[in-house]
């Protein structure tokens, strides 16, 4: 079977449809049928259930192909381990994360590792409170932050991770035992302060210092890293909101943590230095892209 032709049958098997298919791979829908037609006679069985109102794949089609991207995934594997052989793509890639966002990445971090074995992913802690003192110290080579990125030196790269947030409160806080709660909650109630060196837009996306309403919403003691946070919620000087990864990872006494139904979801970003670009940061960059957004927690 021609490589074309295994592209067609997999993007119909995706698709369901012999006018999007043509449409996709920019050929007519004569041709999608002639190439299904010449495989079900070669094969001897029907691949495609056809009706005027629908295309379904038959178990002999089902079988066909998924034996065919499993080949395909192969050759395109074989093809990029080539391509980075020739772009010197190997060594150390030194990924900035919080906390214990890296477990959320190692779906896209072993993706990585198969297109490009000669190089390394080495993760490094960093803390919201400076977030882009590691990158431009070059302790980093790329950061993964959330939306939204407003520096005129770094390159905003694919969004790789989305999730919703969660609202920090005490145990026997008023709000303590409710389902969930609203942006309009955090209305006078105090919250942490992420201190100057966090870019105001950047900031203000977890810890708005106003409601969607327009009431305000005060600040409390300066914070810098994420224990920190969780030390002063438990002993109920603030609330906070927060990416709700947390309801995995971490527990502390007296800290509850509730959904908020309300919250725009938070988008983890990739992030590098402009001027430090390297084939190691484009072929990871292009990777997670191609790998697509998954859910954290």
């Amino acid at each position: 079977m021609e490589l074309r032709d295994i592209e067609i049958i997999l993007t119909l098997a995706d698709e369901l449809h012999f006018g999007r298919t043509a449409e996709r791979l920019h050929i007519s829908a004569a041709r999608v049928s002639q190439v299904v037609k010449t495989q079900e006679r070669r094969i001897g069985a029907a691949l495609f259930e056809r009706t005027s109102r629908s295309v379904r794949l038959t178990p002999i089609g089902r079988r066909l192909t998924e034996g065919l991207r499993q080949g395909q995934d192969a050759i395109n594997a074989a093809v990029a381990e080539a391509r980075a052989a020739a772009r010197g793509v190997s060594g150390t890639l030194t990924l900035g994360v919080m906390g214990a966002l890296g477990h959320e990445l190692r779906a896209h971090i072993g993706h990585f590792g198969k297109l490009y074995p000669e190089c390394e992913v080495r993760l490094q802690e960093i803390h919201f409170s400076d977030p882009y003192g590691p990158l431009r110290r070059g302790e980093v080579d790329v950061l993964v932050l959330w939306l939204p990125v407003d520096e005129p030196d770094v390159t905003v790269g694919p969004v790789v991770l989305t999730e919703g947030r969660v609202l920090a409160v005490w145990a026997g806080h008023e709000l303590s035992g409710h389902t969930d709660v609203s942006l309009e909650d955090l209305a006078g109630r105090t919250v942490i302060d992420v201190g100057p060196e966090v870019p105001r837009e950047w900031g203000a996306a977890m810890v708005p210092t106003r409601t969607p309403s327009g009431r305000a919403i005060p600040r409390g003691p300066r914070v810098r890293t994420f224990h920190e946070v969780l030390t002063q919620v438990a002993a109920r000087a603030v609330i906070t909101p927060l990416n709700a990864h947390v309801l995995r990872y971490y527990r502390h006494p007296g800290v509850e943590f509730l959904p908020i139904r309300d919250a725009p979801p938070t988008e983890w970003t990739l992030v590098w230095r402009t001027t430090s670009e390297t084939a190691q940061i484009r072929a990871f960059a292009e990777a997670a892209r191609a790998f697509g957004v998954r859910s954290a927690g």
